[in-house]
């Protein structure tokens, strides 16, 4: 699978990534238009299209953090999922051993059960703390989210480490 970096709001693929994302987040976890393209050039943040072969799969955002990647945001199309695009994508980010970090909403109803499931089989951890990720758009507030973790549970002082970065950077 090719990972494409886009950088800027101009790259090819940019329009199509951004739609997809609008299509498959709640808005209240999605960055406005102008604040998705002013992040592109961040150097720790990855906006990837993934492909395969001429085929548009998913989208993979995620930051390079200080000896972790967090995944900020991840989807297949859902005409291609069940195809193992997703557990590749997730296995290809955490190929060089560091440690992969996610959120997922709880595991209330079918779907979020489903998701966790997936995520559980390609390896990640349920991590106990709890956790509300910070608002994207000053008309909603923060909301409750599960942190995921591959290859393991974080022990606590990696979590603050996380917690931190999510605030300081990925949301600054």
């Amino acid at each position: 699978m090719e990972h494409i970096r886009i950088i800027a709001p101009g790259d090819p693929g940019f329009d199509w990534l951004y739609d997809l994302y609008m299509q498959s987040f709640p808005v209240h976890e999605q960055r406005l238009r102008e604040r998705q393209e002013g992040v592109l050039g961040h150097p720790e943040y990855h906006c990837d299209l993934l492909c395969q072969g001429e085929t548009r799969v998913g989208l993979l955002m995620w930051w390079a953090g200080p000896g972790f990647r967090y995944v900020e945001h991840f989807c297949v199309r859902p005409e291609l999922r069940g195809r193992r695009y997703g557990a590749k994508a997730l296995e290809e980010l955490g190929r060089d051993g560091k440690t992969v970090v996610l959120e997922i909403d709880p595991p209330v109803d079918e779907i979020a059960r489903r998701r966790q499931g997936f995520y559980q089989r390609c390896g990640f951890a349920v991590n106990p703390y709890p956790h509300v990720h910070p608002p994207y758009r000053p008309e909603y507030p923060g909301h409750e989210l599960v942190v995921l973790s591959s290859p393991r549970a974080l022990p606590p002082a990696e979590y603050g480490a996380f917690a931190c970065y999510l605030s300081a950077v990925v949301m600054a």
